[in-house]
């Protein structure tokens, strides 16, 4: 694919309509389809001392990372913290990571390169190309993998966004709906009582503790009851 028609295709993704694993996935396979001799891509996200594979084009990509977070080093993580390019250009002759870049060749990969994504404060990241060949990506595929990383990071902090203020938004919906049914639980307490709404939330807290229910299940479990009476 034209790297310029994988920029477009990039930016013309909608995050309301595309999930982040989704769209983790769909970087890493415009990267592959872009960038002159790659063979797999795969995306790191590393999260304090914690790294993973988010999105992978392929199993070989998966565990050449994976080995890397097993060992808590390798060119993928180095470049999550630094933002920068690493570039194993033969893993033949490879010395920072030997035992690595040794598994790499078994598996049939002779070079490789990784450019940090980074995504924002609390969550890194690297985009890993893995070349069949030792010197697969030339200076002009390294400028394109540079270039594509360098969307690809804004798109993914986009993309982290939407998603942290979308979960952020159900969780404020659902603390809504549980205080509603609370608080109509409260009323049928303080009705069926004569007590303040203290004392109907305490005789909530109660019954909470002693089944060992949250307490929205016990409000919705008396709402329910006092609903189906009402219409008998």
């Amino acid at each position: 694919m034209d790297p310029a028609q994988a920029l477009a295709e990039l930016s013309r993704i909608r995050l309301d309509e595309i999930s982040l694993d989704d769209m983790l996935l769909r970087v890493a396979t415009l990267a592959n389809r872009s960038v002159p001799g790659a063979t797999e891509v795969s995306v790191t996200l590393v999260r304090g001392r914690r790294g993973w594979t988010a999105a992978s084009t392929g199993d070989l990509a998966r565990e050449l990372d994976e080995r890397q977070y097993e060992q808590n080093r390798g060119p993928c993580l180095d470049a999550s913290a630094s933002g920068g390019t690493i570039s194993l250009p033969d893993m033949a002759v490879e010395q920072r990571w030997p035992q690595w870049a040794q598994r790499a060749r078994d598996v049939g990969v002779g070079s490789s390169l990784s450019i940090g994504l980074p995504i924002q404060e609390s969550v890194v990241g690297a985009l890993n190309v893995y070349g069949g060949t030792a010197h697969a990506f030339d200076p002009p595929a390294v400028a394109v993998a540079e270039h594509f990383a360098a969307y690809a990071a804004v798109a993914l902090a986009n993309a982290h966004l939407y998603d942290s203020a979308a979960t952020l938004a159900e969780q404020l919906r659902e603390a809504m709906r549980s205080r509603a049914v609370i608080e109509q639980a409260k009323g049928i307490i303080m009705g069926e009582r004569r007590c303040t709404p203290d004392e109907a939330f305490a005789l909530l807290s109660k019954i909470s503790q002693d089944t060992n229910r949250k307490v929205r299940d016990v409000a919705e479990a008396l709402v329910a009851r006092v609903a189906q009476r009402a219409r008998v």
